[in-house]
């Protein structure tokens, strides 16, 4: 394969992952190094083949340097599930819960917001997935129509953070998009069951009422924890 010469170092291919400028890295800290894309590099999470994507869908691939390989913190984190922030003070990446030195304030669980609770539940046998119970979730069960859920963060956030899981069946797609405007804010790909829960960052500054609709044949069914997405 074709070098490729990267101004990065693996800090700054973590950081640009989650969507940070290079010049709000500009340091002594960073090193110029000689890296290779590895396309030939297929990467297998819990027995399935996961393709790595970055936060517009868009194909991303693990980079080779002198001998370890290098996986983008952004695409990783959405396959396996796990939350990942970049706390620009702190100039840190942040993997899974928020730590208890983080303001409360911070981030804000959607449960604490408005939102649309047709679908709401804390049944256990619905809030539990993958043997994790998240409390309280938006449900639609396998059968149903239920294709469309709204949040109002009426303009006071510059991002959500949506964990989605597919239920029984693969959802085909997503739609998330601003009311007011119709306009569309993300258009998220398939979703399967193995996936287990996603995490979509969505950018809604400004925007006062997301609508989600869902793309999915009637058998199949999907989960929102209320209390791991959230706003920031």
């Amino acid at each position: 394969m074709k070098k490729k010469k990267l101004l990065v170092g693996f800090v700054g291919i973590l950081i640009l992952s989650c969507g940070i400028s290079i010049g709000a890295l500009a340091s002594s800290s960073l090193q110029e190094i000689k890296a290779y894309l590895n396309g030939s590099l297929k990467i297998r999470v819990n027995g399935n083949i996961e393709q790595l994507k970055d936060g517009n869908g868009q194909q991303v691939l693990p980079i080779t340097y002198n001998g370890t390989t290098f996986l983008p913190v952004r695409s990783v984190s959405d396959v396996l599930g796990i939350p990942v922030t970049y706390d620009n003070k702190a100039n840190e990446v942040i993997l899974g819960e928020q730590s208890g030195e983080t303001p409360i304030s911070k981030d804000t669980p959607i449960k604490n917001e408005d939102f649309d609770d047709t679908l709401y539940s804390k049944d256990p046998t619905q809030t539990t997935i993958n043997g994790k119970n998240y409390g309280e979730v938006l449900f639609s069960p396998p059968g149903e129509n239920f294709n469309y859920v709204a949040f109002t963060p009426n303009g006071k956030y510059k991002k959500l953070y949506l964990q989605f899981a597919a239920v029984k069946e693969k959802i085909l797609g997503l739609e998330i998009k601003e009311l007011e405007k119709n306009a569309l804010l993300k258009k998220v790909g398939e979703i399967k069951t193995e996936d287990g829960i996603q995490t979509i960052e969505v950018d809604i500054t400004g925007v006062k009422t997301i609508t989600i609709d869902v793309d999915k044949k009637q058998e199949a069914g999907y989960v929102i924890p209320l209390t791991t997405s959230y706003y920031k």
